[in-house]
C-alpha cells in the first residue's frame, strides 16, 4: 500500500486550530463530537431518505434524493482531482478518531477517500438543506444551519478534514440545493428523465480519472436512484402513508433489505478483488449499489401494495 500518494496543502492555521480541538476537549466531549460525523453518514441518511420517499412525500424523496446523489458523485469526483492527503497523513499531532472505513487501514486511500472536499459536510447540506427548501419550516431551517454545522465541527475534531475540506463541502452542498432545482425547472417534469441522464453522463466522465471507492458506490446509487424514479411513475404508483405501523414497517424492512443486498452481493467476489483499487473492482462496485438503489427505491414499493390488503 503507497502511503506516499496524494498531494499535501494547508495552512498552519488550519492545523493548530485541529490540534487545539483534540488536545483541549476532554475525552468525553470528542466522542460526543465524534457521534455527531453520524448525521452526515450513508446509515442515517437512508433512513430519512427512506422515510420521506417511503412514508411521507414521494415528491419531495425524490428532490431530496436528486441533490443528495449528485452531491455524493461531485464530491468524489473532486476529491480526485485535487488528491489532498487526509490531515492525520502528514501531521504526527492529528489523530485519526473515525476513519471513514473502519474495516480497513487508516492510511488506506482507495478506502478512506482523500480529503477535499468533505462529503460529510457536502451530504449534510444537500440532506437537511434540502429538506428545509422543500418544506418551509422555521425549525428545518435551523436543522439545517445546525446539523451541517455539528457535522462540519465532528470532522475536524476526529481529524479526518481540515477546516478548508469543511468549507468547501458547506459550499458544494449549498451550490447543490440551489442550482439544481432551477435546472430541473427548466426542463419540466415530463423531461426529468433527459435531464438525469445528462446529469448522470456529465458523471461518468469520473470514470476517466478517479480511483477510489466513494466515485463508484456513488455513481452506482446514482444510476440506480434516476432508473427507480422513471421505473415507480410506470409501472409501481405507489401511495405515502401516514399510518404510524405502515411507516415503521416500511423503514425497517427497506433498511434489511438494503444491508443484506450489500452483503449478498460481495459474496461471489473475493474480498482483496472488492477492496482494490482497481478500474475492474470500481466498476462492479458500481453495478452492486447500482441494483442496491434499483432495488430498494424502484422495485421494493412494490410490496406497499399489500398494506391495503391487511388493513381490511
Amino acid at each position: 500500500m503507497d502511503t506516499t500518494i496524494g498531494n499535501s496543502f494547508y495552512l498552519d492555521i488550519e492545523v493548530r486550530f485541529m490540534e487545539f480541538l483534540q488536545n483541549s476537549l476532554p475525552e468525553t466531549a470528542i466522542n460526543i463530537i465524534s457521534f455527531l460525523s453520524a448525521f452526515g453518514e450513508e446509515l442515517l441518511l437512508i433512513l430519512i431518505l427512506g422515510f420521506i420517499f417511503w412514508c411521507y412525500d414521494k415528491k419531495t424523496g425524490i428532490y431530496v434524493g436528486t441533490n443528495v446523489v449528485l452531491g455524493i458523485v461531485l464530491n468524489p469526483m473532486i476529491k480526485n482531482i485535487f488528491w489532498r492527503r487526509r490531515p492525520y497523513f502528514d501531521h504526527e499531532t492529528i489523530k485519526c478518531l473515525r476513519p471513514v472505513d473502519s474495516g480497513a487501514d487508516i492510511y488506506d486511500i482507495n478506502a478512506q477517500g482523500f480529503s477535499f472536499p468533505s462529503g460529510h459536510s457536502t451530504n449534510s447540506v444537500t440532506t437537511y438543506g434540502s429538506i428545509a427548501r422543500s418544506r418551509k419550516n422555521r425549525f428545518l431551517k435551523v436543522l439545517a444551519f445546525a446539523f451541517p454545522l455539528l457535522v462540519g465541527l465532528s470532522r475536524m475534531t476526529v481529524g479526518v478534514h481540515y477546516p478548508t475540506d469543511v468549507l468547501c463541502g458547506w459550499l458544494l452542498g449549498l451550490a447543490i440545493i440551489f442550482i439544481t432545482p432551477l435546472i430541473i425547472n427548466r426542463f419540466g417534469e415530463e423531461k426529468r428523465w433527459i435531464l438525469n441522464l445528462c446529469i448522470f453522463l456529465f458523471c461518468c466522465l469520473g470514470l476517466l480519472y478517479c480511483q477510489t471507492s466513494d466515485y463508484f458506490s456513488g455513481l452506482g446509487l446514482m444510476a440506480g436512484f434516476f432508473i427507480s424514479i422513471e421505473y415507480e411513475k410506470r409501472f409501481v404508483h405507489f401511495e405515502n402513508t401516514k399510518n404510524p405501523i405502515f411507516c415503521i414497517t416500511r423503514l425497517v424492512l427497506g433498511s434489511i433489505l438494503y444491508l443484506a443486498l450489500n452483503y449478498l452481493l460481495k459474496i461471489p467476489f473475493d474480498p482483496e478483488f472488492l477492496a482494490s483499487a482497481s478500474f475492474l473492482s470500481g466498476i462492479v462496485r458500481f453495478f452492486r449499489y447500482a441494483v442496491i438503489g434499483f432495488a430498494c427505491i424502484g422495485l421494493y414499493p412494490h410490496i406497499f401494495k399489500l398494506e391495503k390488503k391487511i388493513s381490511k
